[in-house]
């Protein structure tokens, strides 16, 4: 990266809106910014302090005016980027935006690629690497729960967790190395039991860790769930009630549903990738065979499956069957039409399932405890999004390393090699928590994390 460069690029969504920013960065920003910009009250910005705003209109280069615009100006280091920064506002139409981002670029500055603006606060020293991610993981977040965790994340919650496990390995590292030198010197002995149950603390912190990826996971990409059931349980029914539209055609005719219907829900602060699939029974149909195939073939693949029973009627030999096939999956029996008189054999249900929701698509009730037992499920009951946790592939395969490090420390303790072989590893681990704040990470790795960003963050 070249750090003289003045970089711009467009950093409101390319769509039309409101407002339209175009963001400069660099040495040159604020006089760039100045060739385009016109304050109304006649000021130049180059004599402006940080944190100003001026209202004024933006200009093509032959002196035509572009649009009503504003100038809000910061100064080094006190910028997302701790550089000069410029960002001008003006109406968010796609031509306008587009042609003010021109209009700038001819005035001297660079097209930004993708992240540069955040990878310069981070090569400047305004966040970590950890830090950098969390910005793409707040834009993408689709839910409560994942921005709250992203937000954490960038407020430095993971640093300072990893940033204490470092400095307590460090001390570590170095004991054992100066133990190794200078046995003589009166260095405290090395006791390998308090040794032990350090690294093993550790390792066991790294654990909570690798756990919390799992459970933000759920929340940042969703879960693959399918509704399923036997005709006229009420599987589209509880598809609409979770889309809040009638995404499914529902009438008293069996078979109605052939095809997969798709859609993307939140319920309970999880992204829930839904789809209604036929009615699981035999058919002479052929249309209607095809549906019932892929509907098996979806529960197959599904991470969560919602096994819709009607509560007002008798078991089938349908029902009965999908209980069969569900053993062992990740399943909820949902017991529908509660608003209507029992007849089902419930005991049946709750003796093949662990979790079991009582609901009534029809009117809604129930569908809070639907919720709750999908987050027993799925291991989300107790997450806390303000813990700070990984949330990124690569964070993950650092922590994974950080942890195999440990255990072999931890083996090679239990086996009684040298400590010397423990102290590589323990340095092995502590390069791997580096790793996850950018504070030994290799050029490569840099480029592949701001890679994933969009242009103009």
């Amino acid at each position: 990266m070249n750090g003289e460069k003045t970089i711009a690029a467009i950093s409101t969504a390319e769509a039309p809106g409101g407002i339209g920013i175009v963001r400069i960065s660099g040495p040159e920003a604020v006089s760039i910014a100045g060739r385009v910009f016109r304050a109304r009250s006649g000021e130049a910005l180059e004599g402006l302090p940080g944190y100003t705003a001026k209202l004024g209109a933006a200009y093509t280069r032959e002196g035509e005016k572009l649009d009503d615009a504003i100038a809000l100006l910061f100064r080094a280091p006190r910028s997302y980027t701790g550089e000069d920064v410029v960002e001008l506002s003006c109406h968010g139409g796609l031509y306008v935006t587009r042609r003010l981002l021109r209009e700038v670029l001819s005035a001297g500055a660079q097209m930004a690629g993708p992240g540069e603006f955040t990878r310069r606060a981070y090569e400047n020293g305004k966040l970590d690497l950890a830090q950098a991610e969390s910005v793409m993981q707040l834009i993408g977040a689709r839910g409560e729960q994942a921005a709250r965790a992203a937000q954490a994340v960038g407020s430095g919650a993971l640093s300072k967790k990893i940033e204490a496990m470092a400095a307590s390995l460090r001390d570590t590292a170095a004991h054992l190395a100066v133990w190794a030198d200078f046995p003589d010197e009166g260095v405290p002995e090395v006791e390998n039991a308090r040794l032990l149950q350090a690294l093993t603390e550790h390792k066991a912190q790294l654990d909570v860790l690798l756990s919390g990826f799992e459970q933000g996971k759920i929340f940042r990409e969703g879960v693959d769930t399918v509704i399923c059931g036997r005709p006229n349980a009420g599987k589209s029914t509880l598809m609409n009630l979770l889309s809040g539209c009638d995404k499914s055609i529902v009438t008293q005719y069996p078979g109605t549903t052939r095809d997969i219907v798709e859609e993307t829900v939140m319920l309970g602060g999880i992204p829930l990738r839904l789809a209604d699939t036929a009615g699981l029974r035999d058919t002479a149909d052929p249309v209607e065979q095809i549906g019932v195939q892929a509907a098996r073939e979806r529960i197959g693949r599904a991470q969560l499956v919602l096994a819709v029973f009607d509560s007002s009627r008798p078991l089938s030999e349908e029902d009965r069957a999908l209980m069969q096939d569900l053993r062992g999956a990740q399943a909820i029996a949902v017991v529908n039409k509660t608003d209507l008189p029992r007849a089902g054999d419930l005991n049946t249900i709750e003796e093949s399932f662990a979790h079991v929701a009582f609901l009534s698509a029809a009117t809604g009730e129930g569908l809070s405890a639907l919720a709750e037992k999908i987050g027993e499920v799925l291991g989300t009951a107790g997450f806390d999004p303000a813990a700070g946790i990984l949330s990124t592939e690569r964070q993950r395969v650092e922590v994974e390393k950080a942890r195999a490090a440990l255990g072999e420390a931890v083996s090679a303790l239990e086996m009684g090699l040298t400590l010397d072989a423990v102290t590589v590893c323990v340095e092995d681990a502590l390069s791997c928590l580096y790793a996850l704040t950018g504070q030994r990470v290799s050029e490569e790795i840099v480029d592949q994390v701001f890679q994933q960003f969009c242009v103009g963050k």
